[in-house]
């Protein structure tokens, strides 16, 4: 009887495959979970106030950290009142020209930030929440200065081992980190990626699935922090259950004008 060889065997050592990967990706997790226990309460208590407030939670990221304003604004089972901000907002509320969004580079624009802040036109009582795997890049930085230029509430989710590894881009020589009222480390290694390759370099990034357990366990606890006030939770049903479309525009019309949904 042939003897079977795991993958890695096969492949030789050093090697990625998809078991390295859980494991690396499993200890990162463990790690941000639990590691960030008050760092989650106080980014839910910010969440919290805003929302008994009448404020709302504007999640912002660019490149591949957009994935945790997705997870942030607008899907079942998180908050209604929360809006997610974009560069491709540029062109489609601000009548910027569609090949606008053909630079790479848009996301290392200071500039770029005053008109998104413009564009979604966010309350004094709103909270925001910024991601941005190094933290480093002009737009996100000028953001988060602006946004706490206007007195808001700012949440900043970022690797901090990156960030404070890599040269701000930024012309304050400042980082996302710089400005937060609170931080929640997605605990990414420098570059992201997890798995050393023979030839140099690393594949498999963990900082969107990071970020998404800890966007998660800041939902729970601030929708915990509104039922101990006495506040009835305005949580999304999935569109796709029965009487989930009529539960989620009743409770999207309070806030009409406020929060995008769509592209």
């Amino acid at each position: 009887m042939k003897k079977k060889t795991s993958s890695s065997a096969c492949r030789g050592v050093g090697v990625p495959d998809s078991q390295e990967f859980l494991a690396a990706a499993k200890d990162v997790v463990d790690r941000v979970v639990t590691a960030h226990t008050d760092a989650v309460l106080a980014a839910a208590g910010l969440i919290a106030t805003a929302l008994k407030g009448d404020g709302v939670v504007q999640a912002f990221g660019t490149g591949h950290s957009e994935s945790l304003a997705t997870e942030v604004a607008g899907r079942a089972g998180g908050l209604v009142p929360t809006n997610k901000i974009a560069i491709r907002d540029l062109v489609l509320y601000g009548g910027a020209p569609a090949d606008t969004l053909s630079d790479p580079l848009l996301e290392r624009d200071p500039a770029i930030a005053h008109r998104l802040y413009e564009l979604a036109a966010p309350h004094p009582e709103d909270v925001f929440v910024i991601a941005s795997n190094s933290g480093i890049n002009g737009c996100i930085v000028e953001m988060a200065r602006l946004v706490k230029e206007h007195g808001h509430a700012l949440i900043a989710v970022t690797s901090v081992e990156h960030s404070s590894r890599a040269t701000p881009r930024h012309p304050s020589g400042r980082r996302l980190g710089d400005f937060a009222d609170v931080v929640l480390d997605n605990g990414a290694p420098f570059g992201d990626a997890l798995l050393p390759l023979p030839s140099g370099g690393s594949v498999c990034a963990v900082s969107t699935i990071t970020a998404a357990y800890l966007a998660q366990m800041v939902n729970a606890e601030a929708v915990r922090l509104l039922i101990e006030a006495g506040v009835t939770p305005p949580v999304y049903l999935s569109a796709n259950v029965p009487g989930g479309d009529e539960h989620n525009k009743a409770l999207e019309d309070r806030y009409a004008g406020r929060i995008r949904r769509g592209a």
